[in-house]
């Protein structure tokens, strides 16, 4: 049996250091040196010839007096210095003897008493060395950067055959982190889907004994940030087995068949060591409906999600493979991925629920140090539509913030702000406005913060403020008491209401329209053609729908409404939008015009203090003499500070 791992296979091309790349490597680096010795040591004369003299020139030399000394080094080379500096060279066998030969040339003792003569022994190991490092330095050079030739050339090679390989990054037991079903809260369901994964996983003959198909895929479906990626990992954690995660962008490539050819390797890798799981995030990515795209069935795309419905439910059975797929635009993905026999399981991950985002701040809190003051369930029923990773980044916000206040701890203060960070953006205090800009925008909050109040089916408020945040000069922050899952008809109109309230307060009071309420217009239009087109509220136009997103794939089907309606209904539903609108417009201005004394007392207590809580607001619509105190930095809805 094979234990290699195939990223080893993949990887030992690469290797300029491994099998018969070393082996060639250090054969021709030990004959280029065995060659430079033999060279050297195998020359009858290593030393230089240069300036050399002969034994009669010596004499000569000697009888003339020009001689003042001679070396003979190492019992063969003699190194004449002349009287004027210059140097000779004389080479002679090991058993000549110098002086005797010169005698025979006719040279006394007295002459050579004039010349000093030393011998000196082994100094030529010092001149071989040194010829050799001379010669052996250069060669090592040019077979390094011949390595690196060959090295670079056979990369090249190896990253042209690995360009159809899959690029999943592989999890197994010893890198696994340790992430379990206890570190994702808020998605109980999904979590029991799941769980029978895991069963399987760890114990296939209970299920096979009786019968029961593998399931062969699990598709998680839900808004960005709800934990899809966090649950998957969780899977591979709970059941102990090899975790190849990749992305549905990775698979696809300028060239046609590489997408395709990455399926096949991720699928023969994945099955090399099953049971395992194979994750794809954005599986949207490469799953889109196909016909949709403009090249037709050469599109890329195309032929990478036909391999993927081949390896899912080809004719290969028994596989121990599960594949775990995520995405969050479940419309778009074509029918044969959604089919029983490819993605048998649909979990839903939606935004958690009360109880759920509870859940989810005391993991996020665990390991933080927390002040006596912290109420995570203030926090959680304060933050309706939140998802998991919201919550995630609204915990690290209050860490942040309590970091730069100097604390030791995350008081209540740095949830609440981090939470309005969040959803609006940071505070713009420096930003400096004239006194009738000041006005304009207390009176404009004001105007909205009185409706939410009033209204039966409004959510109430928890917080109004003319400090700019984010894009926004001011707001009036009002949020549900509860999780609603249905909405009807008198709330969208209560909705619409309030959000013309800004506008309505501008033109009692000033009686000019200004720019601020731009955003208001836009969400009131919007729901009111929702209440027309999508969810047939219109007395006018009955209950049915208008237009369809099933556009063609290649535009998004977004920005693709099909028509299925005539140009008379066009008309009667822009007549219905403008007549809702008109409607609640003048239901806003009638209210506010009845409470103008509670609209000037707000928008006067705001223009002083610019923000008030829930606690502060309330009581002053409670009363007929609003109590003025210290302007509340933060909102707190549930207790009694401010």
């Amino acid at each position: 049996m094979n234990n290699r791992s195939p990223e080893s296979q993949h990887n030992n091309g690469n290797n300029p250091f491994s099998g018969r790349n070393a082996q060639r490597l250090w054969l021709v680096l030990a004959v280029v040196v065995l060659l430079l010795f033999v060279v050297i040591f195998a020359s009858p004369d290593p030393m230089p010839r240069g300036n050399e003299i002969k034994y009669d020139e010596l004499a000569q030399e000697i009888r003339s007096g020009n001689v003042s000394e001679i070396t003979i080094r190492g019992g063969t080379d003699v190194f004449v210095t002349m009287r004027n500096r210059d140097q000779r060279y004389l080479y002679k066998s090991p058993e000549t003897d110098l002086v005797q030969v010169l005698s025979t040339y006719g040279v006394t003792d007295q002459q050579w008493a004039r010349v000093s003569l030393s011998e000196r022994q082994g100094d030529n190991t010092t001149g071989i060395l040194f010829q050799l490092l001379v010669a052996v330095v250069p060669t090592l050079l040019i077979v390094w950067l011949l390595w690196r030739m060959m090295r670079s050339v056979r990369g090249s090679q190896d990253q042209a055959l690995s360009f159809g390989r899959s690029r999943a990054r592989v999890t197994r037991d010893m890198e696994r982190p340790q992430v379990t079903f206890n570190d994702v809260a808020g998605a109980e369901e999904a979590k029991q889907e799941l769980q029978e994964i895991v069963e399987f996983l760890k114990e296939p003959e209970k299920f096979i004994r009786l019968g029961a198909r593998i399931p062969k895929g699990v598709l998680m479906v839900g808004p960005p940030g709800t934990g899809k990626t966090l649950m998957a990992r969780a899977v591979a954690g709970e059941a102990g087995v090899p975790f190849f995660s990749i992305s549905g962008s990775e698979f696809v490539e300028m060239f046609v068949g590489v997408g395709a050819s990455r399926v096949r390797d991720l699928f023969e890798r994945a099955k090399a060591e099953a049971p395992s799981i194979i994750f794809v995030d954005e599986i949207d990515a490469v799953g889109r409906h196909r016909g949709a795209g403009l090249g037709g069935g050469h599109d890329e795309r195309e032929q990478t999600l036909n391999q993927i419905l081949v390896e899912m439910d080809g004719f290969e059975t028994g596989t121990n493979v599960i594949v775990i797929a995520a995405t969050n635009r479940p419309d778009i993905l074509d029918p044969a991925l959604l089919r029983p026999g490819r993605f048998d399981r649909k979990v839903v991950m939606d935004n958690p629920d009360l109880k759920g985002r509870q859940e989810i701040l005391r993991v996020h809190a665990k390991g933080k140090p927390m002040a006596s003051d912290v109420d995570l369930d203030a926090i959680a029923r304060i933050t309706p539509g939140f998802s998991g990773a919201d919550l995630e980044n609204l915990v690290n916000e209050a860490a942040i913030l309590a970091a730069r206040r100097n604390k030791k701890s995350i008081g209540m203060s740095e949830l609440q702000e981090s939470m309005e960070r969040v959803v609006m953006g940071p505070e713009r205090k420096t930003r400096v406005i004239s006194d009738e800009e000041k006005r304009k925008l207390a009176y404009h909050e004001a105007g909205h913060a009185i409706l939410h109040h009033l209204l039966e089916h409004a959510d109430p408020v928890h917080k109004i403020t003319i400090v700019s945040r984010g894009r926004a000069g001011g707001y009036v922050m009002s949020l549900p008491d509860d999780d609603r899952m249905l909405r009807s008809r008198e709330q969208f109109l209560d909705y619409i209401t309030t959000a013309m309230g800004g506008r309505a307060a501008e033109e009692i009071i000033f009686n000019q329209l200004t720019t601020g309420a731009s955003m208001d217009l836009q969400q009131a239009t919007q729901t009111a053609r929702a209440m027309i087109t999508q969810f047939g509220m219109s007395e006018a136009l009955g209950p049915r729908t208008f237009g369809s997103s099933n556009g063609p794939m290649f535009l998004g089907r977004e920005l693709y409404e099909q028509r299925d309606y005539s140009e008379q209904a066009a008309e009667e539903i822009d007549n219905e939008v403008k007549r809702i609108v008109s409607q609640c417009y003048e239901r806003a201005k009638q209210i506010l015009m009845e409470q103008r004394h509670k609209l000037d007392q707000l928008a006067q207590i705001l223009i002083e203090q610019e923000t008030l809580d829930r606690k502060a607001f309330e009581e002053l619509m409670a009363s007929e003499t609003p109590s003025v105190g210290a302007p509340a930095a933060m909102f707190s809805p549930y207790n009694d500070q401010s």
